[in-house]
């Protein structure tokens, strides 16, 4: 795995991916129910201004076609870096419409 890494240019896949996550997740801090949106290199989080109900939560990430585990007031990313961009923006709006909504 490690091989894999570094013969690929991961710096740029990891800023292309920093890029994209700030773009698309910014929407979610307009919402009252968001404290704060942040983004770091290729992890993205949304920090509710309370603790999600994880089950529920997780379930409709699920139904909505993502796998992502909310953990009490955090619901974050860590995409693997062969993630392509359409797969990871349908990612990062899909956690945000859905955080939003509730």
């Amino acid at each position: 795995s490690i091989d894999l890494l570094l013969a690929s240019d991961w710096q740029a896949t990891i800023k292309r991916m920093e890029t994209t996550l700030r773009e698309k997740l910014a929407p979610a801090s307009h919402s009252p129910l968001v404290a704060d949106v942040r983004v770091l290199g290729a992890i993205g989080v949304i920090e509710m201004q309370a603790s999600v109900d994880m089950t529920a939560m997780q379930k409709a990430f699920v139904d909505a076609g993502i796998w992502i585990r909310p953990f009490g007031k955090l619901v974050y990313i860590m995409p693997p870096y062969i993630m392509n961009e359409r797969q990871l923006e349908f990612l990062a709006t899909t956690m945000v419409d859905i955080v939003t909504a509730r």
